[in-house]
């Protein structure tokens, strides 16, 4: 008899003979030239996110082949896998439509398949959110593995990195101050080398988060793609793998109340992404931890911002790295910190930070005393127009526009908002409050960042750089400016968004953490009896995501993969 809780043992498929299944698996892994003895090996399984249509994941085979040498160096088998990739460009109607296919794909290979323990590589966006929901539901040992950041790249006296740089320019571009022929030129100097956006994105944010929550060495987050380090890194996640078959830590030990706190910090400190909230909710709701967005907007009264990075800042993720990184900060954070948490090797947070170098750039990462800002980079918001919550990056935003009440300009949807927003027929002044609504995560556009609403053409030319934007969608974490977010009840939940018209006023307080719509409830009580929710989608994933997604408080995750009960 073999041990069935090693290997290429486990999860053997069910003929009703155990022995000849095993036996059947190996005859069919010996035909891809295994020995019998590496075959008796345990196993690492490799979760491979090497796409032609994910740019982000370049340099995925070169890192696949790094783990590969850690692995077999510390005696296991390394197998590895594909599974979904996702790629914010490559993706209609938005990569975040896929997270939760991806999380499902991820987390069906890793009980399905033989391992005892696995390295999960990803980068973009999503794909880091997804691999961490699959494996705390999954709950086998893994490791974190980001492809890194790009570098910045040197461009006629400036440097340039996407994608702040990209809305920058295309700012720019609208208000008619940079030539076509420039923004061409300008297009191929953005993203230069593989890896993420080179900025405090969505991206990196997640692998900063990662680190927190301890799902990789702290300095991991933050290596670029294309430096040795993040090869080095690549062979200790193989080596880490393997050491957790025998000192398991599983991600159910790493994912609790505290360490997602701990999280949170980390997120508020760096001015870190809106998008990050919504993953990591959807993280933790998979090991049933809620998220409070009260509770986060204490948190951000009391966690200054420290790192100065685009969007909210003037460096880059390379930047962060050479300052310090996430030893530096969690330094700078360690009284706020819950840190008897601990990470894959079973070190304690206060651990992890003692063993880190203790330089730090303060240009880079601010002291407490002289902060980047007093206070954390997000707010919640609630009120009669977000019942049941509504972020703003305040971190990114103009402090001028904090306390405003003005009429709303409103577009229904994504195609009339590309078809009106630069008309010069719209009638709207730089005081209005821009509205988009049917864009949640319930709708065919699938939550996509288009919260980031351009400023209208004809106040562009005027010299107008940022308006009270809001809407049920989100934005990139490389975007910037006054913008509310993750309206919740989202428009076609059937949420007070659903009922706004052009010309409502609308109020919005980050004093008073307030978004009101200042509309008579008669009226609002008129237009909720003539609402009709949108049709449901007629087949598939996107049926799927309509029977099942929930809202942005709850991270958008689907129910049915949330644990029991939850």
């Amino acid at each position: 008899m073999t041990d069935d809780s090693k290997g290429l043992a486990r999860n053997v498929a069910n003929y009703g003979d155990r022995e000849f299944s095993l036996y059947l698996r190996r005859t069919f892994a010996a035909s891809m030239g295994y020995s019998r003895k590496a075959l008796e090996k345990p196993v690492v399984g490799i979760a491979d996110t090497a796409s032609d249509y994910n740019n982000c994941h370049r340099s995925v085979p070169e890192l696949v082949e790094a783990v590969k040498r850690g692995v077999l160096g510390a005696g296991a088998l390394p197998l590895g896998f594909p599974t979904v990739s996702l790629c914010e460009p490559s993706l209609t109607p938005t990569s975040m439509h896929y997270r939760n296919l991806m999380a499902l794909d991820t987390e069906a290979m890793l009980t399905a398949q033989p391992m005892d323990a696995a390295v999960l590589i990803g980068g973009c966006d999503k794909t880091v959110p997804a691999q961490l929901m699959a494996a705390a539901s999954a709950d086998v040992p893994s490791v974190m593995l980001v492809t890194g950041p790009m570098l910045a790249q040197r461009f006629e006296g400036e440097r340039l990195a996407a994608c702040t740089d990209c809305r920058r320019y295309w700012a720019q571009y609208r208000a008619g101050t940079v030539s076509a022929e420039r923004i061409g030129q300008i297009e191929g100097k953005l993203a230069t080398t593989s890896g993420t956006c080179g900025v405090m994105g969505t991206a990196s944010t997640m692998a900063c988060l990662a680190a927190a929550l301890g799902f990789m060495p702290l300095m991991a987050a933050s290596a670029p793609a294309v430096h040795s380090d993040r090869l080095r890194m690549a062979e200790e996640a193989g080596e880490l793998a393997v050491r957790l078959i025998t000192h398991p830590v599983r991600p159910s030990q790493l994912i609790t109340a505290k360490s997602v706190e701990n999280a949170l910090r980390v997120l508020l400190a760096l001015g870190g992404s809106t998008n990050a909230l919504i993953h990591l909710t959807a993280i933790a709701g998979r090991v049933g931890v809620k998220i409070d967005l009260r509770r986060l907007d204490a948190l951000s009264e009391e966690t200054p911002v420290l790192v100065d990075l685009k969007p909210t800042g003037e460096g880059y993720m390379e930047d962060f790295h050479a300052a310090g990184g996430m030893v530096a900060l969690l330094r700078e954070l360690r009284d706020l910190l819950h840190l008897d948490t601990i990470d894959l090797y079973g070190r304690t947070l206060a651990e992890q930070i003692d063993a880190g170098t203790p330089w730090v750039d303060r240009a880079i990462i601010r002291g407490r005393s002289a902060p980047v800002s007093p206070v954390g980079g997000l707010v919640s918001l609630f009120g009669s127009l977000a019942p049941d919550g509504a972020i703003l990056k305040r971190s990114a935003a103009t402090p001028a526009l904090f306390e405003s009440e003005a009429r709303c300009v409103v577009f229904d949807g994504l195609a009339d908002l590309a078809a009106r927003i630069d008309s010069d027929a719209l009638d709207v002044t730089a005081s209005d409050i821009l509205v988009l609504k049917n864009v949640g995560p319930l709708t065919p556009a699938g939550m996509p960042e288009a919260g980031y609403l351009p400023i209208p053409k004809k106040l562009a030319r005027q010299g107008v750089k940022d308006m009270v934007r809001m809407s049920d969608c989100r934005m990139s974490g490389t975007a910037f400016g006054t913008i509310v977010l993750h309206i919740s009840p989202e428009a076609a939940a059937g949420g007070p968004l659903g009922l706004v018209e052009t010309g409502d006023r609308v109020r919005l307080s980050v004093k008073e953490r307030r978004l009101d719509l200042l509309v008579e409830e008669a009226e609002l009580a008129r237009r909720r009896a003539a609402w009709t929710p949108p049709a449901r989608p007629r087949r598939g994933w996107d049926q799927l995501v309509h029977d099942q997604v929930l809202q942005a408080p709850e991270g958008a995750d689907l129910a049915f993969l949330r644990p029991e009960g939850a």
